[in-house]
């Protein structure tokens, strides 16, 4: 299943925002309203929505100041989270993120809306900081 936010101009230089990425506990400015848990561990987070359960991303690889794609430390569960930022001018940039997961097609089902909200809801909250 594949699934990506709109694209997404940040009031930060491409170079900013990717250092801003790389360290993991700015992603608690980018969480939505309705975190219960944020923990960062060394290369790794874990976060949990109201009524879901907690998962742990990964950094899995950084390619300096345009991409970092963040995984799941599960086996249980196999997906990708990848930010992309692009230079749009000297102190601004524009993010996308993608979403790739590995689901059966009743589990897509379930997920894929609240997923699909999930990213909308990081990259709005990237472009009020």
């Amino acid at each position: 299943m594949n699934l990506e936010s709109k694209k997404t101009v940040i009031n930060k230089s491409q170079k900013d925002f990717f250092e801003f990425l790389t360290n993991l506990n700015n992603f608690e400015q980018l969480m939505p309203e309705n975190t219960d848990k944020f923990e960062v561990d060394g290369d790794s987070f874990i976060f949990s929505l109201k009524g879901m359960p907690e998962i742990r991303l990964v950094v899995k690889e950084k390619q300096e100041f345009n991409k970092i794609i963040l995984g799941a430390a599960s086996s249980k569960l196999s997906f990708s989270l990848t930010a992309i930022i692009n230079e749009v001018t000297e102190n601004s940039c524009e993010v996308q993120l993608l979403f790739d997961g590995e689901f059966n097609a009743m589990m897509a089902m379930m997920v894929k809306s609240p997923l699909q909200k999930f990213i909308d809801t990081l990259t709005k909250n990237a472009e009020k900081l």
